[in-house]
């Protein structure tokens, strides 16, 4: 890109603007962001203010000063392309740096420790553990998601799940989960991936506290005002449909009757927001610790927000015409698997396509901290309409479902499917199990152990009396 056009850009993930270089470590600390995220250019001899070229004194002794201070000071060693170019009769020195294939750098003064940052937005950020492994696994090609649980056997996995999962996919035996990564070879035992554990794991909230979904509705526009939430700890894969549902739970639906079948239209755009819960799910750096994602329904938009910044090599811009990395390779190809991807790359960019179509508000996506957002604005009309409760008689229906189901003694999840006729799980859980727990008709058997595999549910005193004497819709 040609000089001119950088000094009309504002700074951001790749460009940043020095006066001088009298603080040398600033500059060292962009340049060691730059080779460690996306590469960058720092313009040294422009106000990063006025964007003014003001020069560079004794051009020639300051590239050599340069040099010699990249030298000493970053490890690994890092040699940038270092440029004087003339605007308006003022010399100004570019600083190139690429993504480097030696990453992590630090400053050795510093150590790796505390010495290594990353780039997000127009600063630079200090890399924790966490991000330095990452860095490192980059490099290599290795997915977080790929690495084996040496301390775990295949009984670690709830195979039903993964039965239920892909009944109408494929057969699974222990060739197949090889295949997938579910399982790998480690020193001659078949053992879990991460990635298997967070799919399908028996005690995934053990191992990954911090991968579940929240999911929030609040009325205006800011979070002040929470009018309804959620928290799921469903398998991934199944976590889609689960998040839809509760989003679903809070939108205005109509009838469209022109053609001759039925077409349900609701007033949030379902088919951006399923690619956007998938994006998600799938590139989370379940690594981090410290945050679940999150789904805020806002009135003029729903947020969506995964830890983890962008892969090593990758801008927003990248990303928004369609070049992608895999952070996590064994969640994709299972959601690919179960054709919840289509095309790697093609979600983002016919996101984008949709909102125009719809005539919404372009998508925003941003790096938040050491978390990806993605805005999806919503129709103004939205904006006008109060938070209800979606099919009152339909819920007043399955609420008397399951306190029937229940009068007989306490069941277990399964047991209570088996008893409705149901099989997906996430749909139990949301319509006929949460709705019974929140207004205290039902109780666990084991309070204190929400998630215990040897988990009941039972009637409360209240459930019993609603059951045989008042009308369940009135139990709100």
């Amino acid at each position: 890109m040609k000089i001119a056009d950088l000094l009309r850009r504002e700074e951001g993930k790749t460009l940043e603007f020095k006066r001088d270089v009298s603080s040398p470590k600033n500059l060292l600390k962009t340049l060691v962001a730059f080779a460690n995220t996306a590469g960058g250019q720092v313009i040294i001899g422009v106000d990063d203010k006025s964007r003014l070229s003001v020069g560079v004194e004794n051009p020639l002794d300051e590239e050599e000063r340069l040099c010699s201070l990249i030298t000493d000071s970053i490890r690994p060693r890092l040699v940038p392309n270092i440029e004087m170019t003339t605007v308006n009769g003022k010399t100004l020195l570019v600083v190139e740096v690429f993504l480097s294939g030696s990453r992590p750098h630090w400053l050795q003064a510093e150590g790796p420790e505390h010495g290594a940052f990353v780039r997000l937005g127009s600063t630079n950020r200090l890399a924790d553990r966490e991000l330095l492994a990452e860095l490192k696994r980059s490099v290599e090609n290795i997915a977080f998601d790929e690495l084996p649980m040496p301390e775990l056997s295949v009984a670690d996995l709830d195979l039903a799940v993964l039965k239920e999962l892909f009944h109408d996919h494929r057969i699974l035996g222990e060739r197949e989960l090889l295949t997938l990564r579910l399982l790998t070879n480690e020193q001659g035992r078949r053992v879990p991936t991460k990635g298997a554990v967070l799919l399908v794991g028996k005690e995934r909230e053990r191992h990954f506290p911090d991968a579940w979904v929240q999911c929030g509705r609040f009325i205006g526009r800011d979070k002040a005002d929470i009018f309804d939430h959620i928290e799921l700890y469903d398998p991934l894969p199944q976590a889609v449909e689960s998040i839809l549902l509760f989003l679903k739970k809070h939108a205005m639906r109509t009838a469209d009757f022109s053609a001759i079948r039925r077409k349900d239209c609701w007033s949030i755009p379902l088919g951006i927001l399923r690619e956007v819960v998938i994006n998600a799910l799938v590139h989370a750096d379940y690594s981090q610790k410290g945050g679940p994602i999150r789904v805020a329904f806002f009135d003029d938009r729903i947020e969506v927000e995964n830890p983890g910044i962008l892969l090593p090599g990758l801008t927003l811009d990248d990303i928004r015409q369609g070049l992608s990395k895999i952070r996590n390779h064994v969640i994709a190809r299972v959601f690919r698997e179960l054709n919840l991807i289509e095309q790697w790359g093609s979600g983002i960019p016919r996101m984008f396509r949709e909102a125009e179509e719809l005539g919404l508000s372009e998508l925003q996506i941003a790096e938040i901290g050491m978390r990806m957002r993605v805005t999806v604005p919503l129709p103004e009309s939205i904006a006008t309409q109060k938070p209800t409760e979606q099919a009152t008689e339909q819920a007043t229906e399955q609420v008397r479902r399951i306190l029937n189901c229940l009068k007989s003694g306490p069941l277990s999840v399964r047991e209570a499917m088996d008893a409705l006729s149901l099989h997906h799980r996430p749909t139990f859980l949301y319509n006929y199990l949460h709705p019974v727990l929140d207004t205290g008709l039902v109780e666990r058997t084991q309070p204190e152990s929400p998630r215990s595999p040897k988990q009941k549910y039972r009637l409360t005193a209240r459930g019993e009396k609603v059951l045989f004497e008042g009308d369940p819709a009135e139990a709100g």
